[in-house]
C-alpha cells in the first residue's frame, strides 16, 4: 500500500531534483533513500547495543559462565 506525504525542500534542493531526476521517478528516489537511511540507522542502533553489551559487567560474567559450561564437554588430549 502506498501513502502520500508532503515534503518541504529547500529551493536549491528542489531545483536540483527537478534538473536531475527524471519526471515520475522522484517518489521512487525518495522511497529508496528512506529505505537505505532506515537500514543505516538500524545498523547503527545494533552496533551501539553490541558495544554497550560488550562493556557490561553482567554480560562479561554470563560469558565466563557459558565458556566454562561449553568447555565441560571438551576433552583435552
Amino acid at each position: 500500500m502506498k501513502k502520500n506525504i508532503n515534503l518541504n525542500l529547500e529551493e536549491d534542493v528542489y531545483q536540483a531534483v527537478r534538473r536531475t531526476v527524471p519526471k515520475g521517478q522522484v517518489s521512487s528516489l525518495v522511497n529508496n533513500f528512506f529505505k537505505e537511511h532506515l537500514k543505516k540507522l538500524e545498523k547503527e542502533k545494533l552496533i551501539a547495543g553490541y558495544k554497550s553489551a560488550a562493556k557490561s559487567k553482567t554480560v562479561k560474567t554470563e560469558d565466563k559462565i557459558w565458556e566454562g559450561t561449553v568447555e565441560d564437554g571438551i576433552e583435552n588430549e
